[in-house]
């Protein structure tokens, strides 16, 4: 294929239309030095001003000397290289990692809104026949996407829809250790998927159809489940089991650090479909919460220092607790004021439930845990309730219950009203 051909696709998919400075992740290897080797031709062309960052690993012979040639090739073309010594333990993952944050500083460095990586449509049958043989859910056989989001801007793998094959030979650099068997994606490339080709000549682009079909399933389940609210139990537990796991699957793609085995998404599908008050810590962080009806998955909250401690309010003064103003005795005015009933003898306690905390209710006195249950009330809403407690005795629960003793209050003599305002609307 001809540069023009490059081009012309580049253009036609307006890979930067709205990037103007990009940064290339440059390997050394042909793929990499062809994407080069195009950018740096056409920046006039696609409008861009461009960038190389490069990584030099230390774990060969070579790389040093690579790293030289970079820089001088870098230095004739005029355009600007950064370069980083990987340093650590080395394995693949941690490479990978080293990698992805050298690039993202790179892009904060020179601005940048766009990082280019030359995968290619070998990586991306070689990615999704890894995936299959390592047995993971269909949402990830989709594999490597040509467009996504990266730090503060956009990658962009512009020769996806190319095979090596069709990337011309140009001068670059040949990793031995690419013929080494040691690595899984070496395997694969080596051994497995020319083995398979014997079978089957067109088996690369069949992995690739695979993937794409199944990436146009998860746009279609995307799509669907936006008319869904998975965490409403009543809608989610309406479906058949097999529309359950599928929407729960779904649901659990919107955390990409959660990444749960299969045996614990079993579990938190047991967990909704059997429990009613529950919480159920999962991993990275993350816990399940369902209460009644609906359910959440979200980061579990460190217990703060900073939540307020107990309040003491005395008569015809007011106070901000909570995200409330709390004025005892001296009246506010609006349509969302809450009043209730206290007497004008003693301070006012406002705090959070403690152990073994009830109030009166119908002439006898209730624990505020089974008040609570008996309320519906979530758990995260008992944590935060406001407790008002006058002569050690609670009178009310802020916005769940008020209790006999305020009731009483209200035809004696040395009755007052506390008013209660909300102001973090």
């Amino acid at each position: 294929m001809r540069d023009r051909e490059f081009l012309n696709h580049f253009l036609e998919k307006g890979y930067f239309k709205h990037h103007s400075r990009v940064v290339l992740a440059l390997s050394g290897g042909l793929d990499s030095m062809f994407l080069f080797h195009l950018l740096s031709t056409y920046q006039k062309e696609l409008g861009i001003e461009l960038f190389l960052a490069h990584v030099n690993h230390k774990q060969r012979p070579e790389s040093d000397n690579e790293e030289y040639e970079l820089r001088k090739l870098a230095e004739q073309v005029g355009v600007p290289i950064y370069v980083a010594h990987f340093t650590g333990d080395f394995s693949e993952a941690n490479a990978r990692q080293f990698r992805y944050e050298f690039l993202k500083k790179v892009m904060r460095q020179t601005v940048a809104t766009a990082l280019v990586t030359a995968h290619h449509a070998d990586d991306q049958a070689e990615t999704i026949f890894m995936r299959l043989i390592r047995g993971v859910r269909l949402q990830h056989l989709s594999a490597i996407k040509e467009r996504q989001e990266f730090d503060k801007g956009e990658l962009i793998r512009p020769l996806l829809s190319f095979y090596k094959k069709d990337f011309p030979e140009i001068e670059h650099f040949e990793d031995a250790t690419n013929k080494e068997n040691s690595y899984f994606r070496n395997r694969v490339r080596n051994i497995y998927l020319p083995q398979l080709e014997k079978e089957n000549i067109q088996v690369k682009r069949a992995f690739l159809e695979l993937g794409k079909e199944v990436s146009d399933y998860q746009i279609v389940l995307s799509e669907f489940s936006k008319t869904v609210d998975v965490e409403d139990l009543t809608q989610f537990l309406s479906f058949s089991e097999a529309t359950q796991r599928v929407l729960l699957q779904q649901y659990l793609s919107h955390f990409p650090d959660l990444n749960i085995t299969r045996e614990q998404f079993q579990q938190v599908h047991h967990i909704l479909k059997t429990k009613s008050q529950y919480r159920h810590l999962l991993k990275n962080g993350y816990e399940l919460v369902k209460e009644y009806q609906r359910f959440q998955i979200c980061k579990i909250r460190p217990k703060s220092d900073e939540k307020s401690n107990e309040c003491v309010l005395e008569y015809q003064n007011q106070v901000h607790y909570e995200g409330y103003l709390f004025s005892f005795g001296i009246p506010l005015k609006g349509e969302n004021i809450q009043k209730i009933n206290i007497s004008c003898e003693a301070s006012l306690i406002l705090r959070h439930r403690q152990p073994g905390d009830y109030l009166i209710k119908n002439g006898h006195r209730k624990k505020l845990r089974r008040l609570f249950i008996d309320l519906k009330i979530p758990i995260e809403k008992r944590e935060n309730a406001i407790i008002i407690e006058q002569f050690g005795e609670i009178y009310s629960i802020l916005g769940i219950e008020t209790s006999d003793l305020s009731k009483k209050t209200k035809n004696d003599i040395m009755n007052t009203i506390l008013y209660i305002e909300k102001i973090d609307r």
